[in-house]
């Protein structure tokens, strides 16, 4: 996630709709933060992905695999290390939001308490940005902080070192490297470009948002780092951010290990170099795919600035 910031109406049936209403918040006892706070996790997935197209034409970015898993899956395999102070997890969705519940149905977070389920946030009308997803979330969060992580950031940065010692209301972020930037380089902390790895928003400031689209650098992050109030955590781990088709792509080839990457039911008949091969996607007889991207319905994505080959 950098720091600044029309699919129909559809909820997990197992966790209800995400309707405003009181009634919609978690049952039992909320799990507390290592600061005694009531902490939920929220996964931004709500974008329309137009940085990635043509691939979001057919899947929304959560959706897209790295390593042949979906990018929301990872996100959701990163909060397990921090599962034990976490009440409830919450996923937003806009574009293709039927296709991202359908995936999400019977989703759990192995570790969280009491209710390991995912809750699924529809924006029916427009994408509301990173604070205004939390607006919509009021009634679900209920009072409890918010930990806030993008689906499309494939980080190992520590969500603990973020939790450690937070007073569960002041805006903290967790910072980390980019993959370009040499660790014996100084570490670049937050800036309107920062890669945010993760972020804690306080039930305080979560009610103070206004209401409508609004973005957490706007009203959060860029006004607290002006006053010198933003608590800022910086990893030394990198992050990627998989929005365009160059670093989606460089991602995949890093988990293939620098090889070309083929997901689950691809054909491959022709020639597969520094490339992925989407689920169900056919390579045909006497071509030469290089560099590029293919998906499941045919689209070659091409991309040229991949570096030394």
């Amino acid at each position: 996630m950098a720091a600044s910031s029309g699919a129909p109406e559809t909820n997990n049936p197992r966790n209800g709709p995400d309707s405003g209403s009181p009634g919609s918040s978690p049952a039992g006892s909320p799990a507390r933060s290592g600061a005694d706070t009531p902490l939920a996790a929220v996964v931004l997935a709500a974008g329309y992905g137009r940085r990635l197209d043509p691939l979001t034409r057919e899947r929304p970015k959560a959706l897209c695999p790295v390593g042949r898993v979906p990018l929301i899956d990872h996100a959701l395999e990163r909060l397990e290390s921090v599962a034990h102070h976490l009440s409830g997890v919450a996923v937003n969705a806009h574009h293709r939001a039927a296709d991202l519940a359908r995936h999400l149905e019977g989703a759990t977070v192995s570790g969280v308490r009491p209710d390991p389920g995912v809750h699924l946030s529809v924006e029916r009308h427009a994408p509301l940005g990173t604070a205004g997803a939390l607006v919509r979330l009021r009634h679900w969060l209920d009072g409890r902080g918010a930990l806030v992580v993008n689906a499309d950031a494939l980080t190992t940065a520590d969500l603990g070192a973020l939790l450690d010692g937070w007073d569960g209301a002041t805006p903290r972020v967790l910072v980390a490297r980019p993959p370009a930037l040499h660790q014996a380089d100084p570490h670049p902390g937050f800036t309107p470009q920062a890669l945010v790895a993760g972020a804690l928003v306080g039930a305080a400031d979560v009610a103070r948002f206004p209401d409508g689209p609004s973005g957490l650098f706007e009203v959060c992050w860029g006004p607290a780092h002006e006053a010198g109030t933003l608590e800022v955590v910086c990893s030394d781990e990198t992050l990627t951010d998989c929005g365009t088709p160059a670093a989606y792509l460089a991602a995949n080839i890093a988990a293939a290990g620098g090889a070309s990457l083929f997901d689950d039911g691809a054909v491959i008949q022709g020639t597969v170099r520094r490339s992925l091969v989407w689920p169900d996607a056919v390579v045909h007889p006497g071509e030469n795919l290089v560099d590029a991207i293919r998906t499941t319905a045919g689209r070659t994505v091409l991309v040229r600035n991949l570096g030394p080959r």
